[in-house]
């Protein structure tokens, strides 16, 4: 199965703790090349009526400052899919029930693996 199609199946998974109230974190990794771009971190901010994200860009040097924005969940997909395969090969979702990571080989099949979760509270951004 191709990455794209294997990464809708991923995002069905931070959509459904998001909807539980589990989603802890979501992080891309594993960089191509040694890019200033180290991470993307995003965050839950759960509020009554909405549910926005927190997405920051951690920088390799530390002479560039992080970047941090607010937005909502499909805006940071947006974000996600453009540097999916071209910066980083892996995104992580931490959740309190599991740890699910999407990753996308050097043949471009994307594959999802779970295990037991980092995190045992949702911490919000």
């Amino acid at each position: 199965m191709n990455y794209q199609d294997e990464f809708v199946v991923f995002w069905k998974q931070v959509k459904e703790s998001i909807n539980e109230g589990t989603f802890a974190k979501l992080t891309m990794a594993k960089t191509i090349g040694k890019p200033e771009l180290k991470n993307i971190f995003i965050r839950p901010i759960y509020s009554d009526d909405d549910f926005k994200v927190l997405l920051k860009y951690s920088f390799r040097p530390r002479e560039i400052e992080d970047i941090e924005e607010e937005m909502t969940l499909e805006e940071s997909l947006t974000i996600l899919k453009s540097h999916l395969k071209s910066s980083f090969l892996s995104v992580l979702l931490f959740t309190i029930k599991k740890d699910v990571n999407f990753k996308v080989n050097k043949k471009g099949i994307g594959s999802i693996t779970e295990s037991s979760p980092t995190f045992k509270n949702v911490i919000q951004a």
